[in-house]
């Protein structure tokens, strides 16, 4: 019996690709362990989608690129869009799951002009910043929509290049509770090993905390502590990530069975492929 794939994944995200890994014959289990909520004041992004949407006929739109960090930016931002990309604004996007998420609200290539990494195995801002011309958006507005807290990588590189830049967050990542039903779920998965799909270095902290607050309710072993510890039992099981920055924060947390795949869906199911 291969091993059982741990997707952890927002869910929206996570159930397209439980079925493409379930395709495989793989066992596959959804455990998000980021949890996405709108933003209770949706003011702000309502107002600058007003004004990427208000430019009058023949006028130059008000903004000349969009930036969106993940597919929750885009779900976000395209629940208040009711009249479709407004023509003549770029979109810039991280990853594969971006335009996949653009292509469900109807956005191609074959529409609008969609800049991202020209590495498709990087999808990252370091690596958007080097594919987009800097010098055309020159004194020019650019909005970014993202998580209610983020890097601000993008934004400073935009600004340094004189770009305009407005950023307005969209939704709000959490944790999830440490419930005793979590608790449960979590003490089943690390009594054997299996293959945790990790897409985020956020989500990956976030584990490791819930899984320090069970250790610190876990009575005393003795000698035998070290066998019980559900950080150390995480910490050995392996973990296929697709980003490089992942990676990192994975082995300076303690990891050390990962597979890199880079950016998309299509080599993270490649990478499962190989191991059965």
């Amino acid at each position: 019996m291969p091993d059982t794939v741990i997707i952890t994944r927002p869910l929206a995200q996570a159930r397209p690709l439980a079925a493409r890994v379930a395709a495989l014959g793989r066992p596959v289990e959804l455990l998000p362990l980021l949890e996405i909520e709108p933003l209770p004041d949706q003011g702000p992004l309502q107002a600058a989608l007003a004004l990427l949407c208000a430019s009058a006929a023949g006028a130059a739109p008000h903004y000349a690129m969009v930036a969106f960090v993940s597919p929750n930016a885009i779900d976000a931002a395209f629940a208040h869009l009711k009249n479709g990309w407004p023509a003549g604004v770029t979109l810039a996007v991280l990853g594969e799951g971006s335009r996949a998420a653009l292509a469900a609200h109807g956005i191609t290539p074959d529409q609008v002009d969609i800049v991202s990494p020209a590495d498709s195995a990087h999808s990252d801002s370091e690596h958007l910043l080097q594919t987009l011309d800097l010098a055309a958006l020159r004194g020019r507005r650019v909005l970014i929509i993202r998580g209610e807290s983020g890097r601000e990588l993008m934004a400073d590189g935009l600004r340094a290049a004189g770009a305009l830049v407005d950023v307005v967050p969209a939704y709000r990542r959490s944790v999830p509770v440490l419930t005793p039903a979590l608790q449960a779920t979590l003490q089943r998965l690390l009594s054997q090993q299996n293959d945790w799909i990790i897409t985020s270095s956020e989500a990956l902290r976030g584990l490791l905390a819930l899984l320090e607050q069970m250790d610190l309710a876990s009575p005393n072993q003795g000698d035998s502590a070290p066998q019980q510890n559900y950080v150390v039992k995480m910490q050995q099981q392996h973990l296929i990530v697709p980003h490089a920055r992942i990676a990192e924060t994975a082995n300076k947390l303690g990891f050390s069975r990962l597979t890199l795949t880079g950016s998309g869906d299509e080599r993270l199911l490649a990478a499962l492929q190989s191991r059965l």
